[in-house]
């Protein structure tokens, strides 16, 4: 693996791997990402047993990502804990303001930390990279204030990094899309329900199943705005498809269908917070 990354790739990985040596023990939240599966099989790699994957599994997770999760962990032999939290159970993050994150990852990682105690686990740990603190991410206020660990940033490593290093070690997640959890589609302002949650996920999985595989359904209240790679608009678009979809988001429960002719793009929900033009800034 030596001759294929380069010299600061290959810096970046030691480092990382004598920081989480220094920690001895590590439960790490592991969706299944590209970020958190690369942190997870090093994490395995220098701790062994002493090293646990953590799952959180609800509403707004998609049940396809925790299948991935699940399978991931059984084929290295990765001890995984699944959390069952429910996150609508929480005031903050079902009323769904700009810091929704911050509630949510708050309540997850004080569990996780809980699970790492009982097992005699020292520490928790998260996936964020480099990148992240390039976008509004409330999460990581959470993540500070209950000091969990972040090893991926500690070493200086990027999204790019990333890939190219589990590309390396034959990841399968290497390539994998970018995710988000579902709450992520929300126009902030807009209740978050699991009625509502589900539709997002029968309309992505839909998408998928047709060979769209980066995409995004956004809600705002009884629209859906698909999100597709540049690339992917015209196909999208064109006879036959566009129909099926229509008809198909009709089904779920979506009054109108709508195609976002910007693209896919991460955190487009985020661009409404410069404008103040929220469902929430509306009220």
């Amino acid at each position: 693996m030596k001759d294929i990354l380069s010299e600061e790739e290959q810096n970046k990985l030691e480092r990382l791997k004598a920081y989480i040596k220094e920690l001895g023990s590590l439960a790490v939240g592991f969706s299944g990402g590209v970020d958190s599966s690369f942190l997870l099989c090093i994490a395995h790699e220098v701790l062994k047993d002493r090293a646990i994957a953590v799952t959180a599994a609800d509403a707004s997770i998609p049940e396809r990502e925790l299948k991935e999760a699940k399978a991931f962990c059984e084929e290295r032999g990765i001890r995984q804990i699944i959390l069952r939290f429910d996150p609508l159970k929480v005031e903050g993050f079902r009323k769904n303001g700009p810091d929704r994150c911050y509630f949510c990852k708050k309540g997850i990682f004080s569990e996780i930390k809980r699970i790492a105690e009982e097992n005699g686990i020292g520490y928790a740990a998260e996936g964020s990279n480099l990148d992240d603190l390039g976008d509004y991410r409330p999460g990581l206020k959470a993540v500070r204030e209950l000091s969990v660990k972040s090893p991926l940033r500690e070493a200086g490593l990027t999204k790019a990094d990333i890939r190219r290093i589990s590309k390396a070690m034959g990841l399968p997640t290497w390539n994998k899309p970018a995710y988000a959890c579902l709450a992520s589609r929300f126009v902030y302002g807009e209740e978050i329900t699991e009625e509502k949650l589900k539709m997002i996920d029968q309309a992505e999985q839909f998408l998928i199943e047709r060979g769209f595989y980066e995409e995004r359904v956004r809600l705002h209240g009884n629209i859906a705005r698909i999100e597709v790679p540049a690339k992917d608009i015209s196909r999208l678009a064109g006879e036959g498809i566009r129909e099926e979809v229509y008809e198909r988001f009709k089904e779920i429960g979506f009054m109108y269908v709508t195609l976002d002719m910007k693209g896919y793009r991460t955190g487009s929900m985020n661009e409404a917070l410069k404008t103040g033009k929220t469902n929430e800034g509306y009220k």
